[in-house]
């Protein structure tokens, strides 16, 4: 069984777990507080990031797009129908950049600071802790409308988030989407199109290890692992 270095609040750890969750592939997960600089997983990986791989050989492979295309080639090449990347390079070109959208913009515009204001601060002490900044919470909930308005118009005009088959792209975005709908960030009322295909997302077998995550101190929103919400 491979091992992922993860932490369950990390949209691109939940990237990577849906992506061999998909591929019917089970991992070892071992929680990782990247503030700590462990000095073990630092000789995994000098940048102290996650999420890290632990692939076979036990080769450390860095990062959740480079870990989904190490996957894409050593399973999703075999298994085309269920391949979680286009044949098509113009397929594949939007693959990626939903992929990117979901795990960078909406990061860096949302889940990074709801994340690290509502739940690591807590847990990190001397090594970044400290309070919440109100300010950096009330900024990243302005912007989850436009995020949530964009998922909602893709959801509505495809049938998966790239197009016709399910991918790499809604594996990201649900990543994404699944830790503000932990913190209870997202009023799903609003967008009746993105709700259903995130509950289609919610529904799949390889979403149920996401489903069962907690967070110490922070028990998640009581509709999260509600299927029918």
């Amino acid at each position: 069984m491979l091992t992922l270095f993860h932490h369950p609040l990390y949209a691109s750890c939940r990237f990577v777990r849906l992506a061999f969750g998909e591929y019917g592939e089970e991992l070892a997960l071992i929680e990782e507080h990247p503030w700590a600089k462990r000095r073990e997983f630092l000789a995994l990986n000098p940048a102290g990031t996650i999420p890290v791989l632990l692939a076979e050989g036990d080769h450390a492979i860095v990062g959740a797009t480079v870990i989904a295309e190490y996957v894409d080639e050593t399973r999703g090449a075999f298994q085309r129908n269920r391949r979680l990347m286009a044949e098509d390079s113009l397929a594949r070109a939007e693959i990626r950049r939903l992929v990117d959208w979901y795990l960078v913009k909406t990061e860096g515009d949302v889940t990074r600071h709801l994340v690290r204001e509502r739940a690591l601060k807590s847990q990190m002490g001397g090594e970044g802790g400290g309070a919440p900044n109100s300010a950096a919470i009330r900024a990243a909930r302005a912007n989850v409308r436009q995020h949530l308005k964009y998922t909602n118009w893709l959801a509505a005009t495809r049938d998966w988030l790239a197009g016709p088959r399910l991918s790499y792209a809604d594996a990201a975005a649900a990543a994404a989407l699944s830790v503000l709908d932990y913190l209870g960030e997202i009023d799903w009322a609003q967008y009746p199109a993105a709700r259903d295909w995130y509950s289609r997302m919610k529904s799949r077998p390889s979403f149920r290890t996401l489903l069962a995550d907690r967070v110490r101190g922070l028990p998640p929103a009581s509709h999260y692992a509600d299927l029918d919400f």
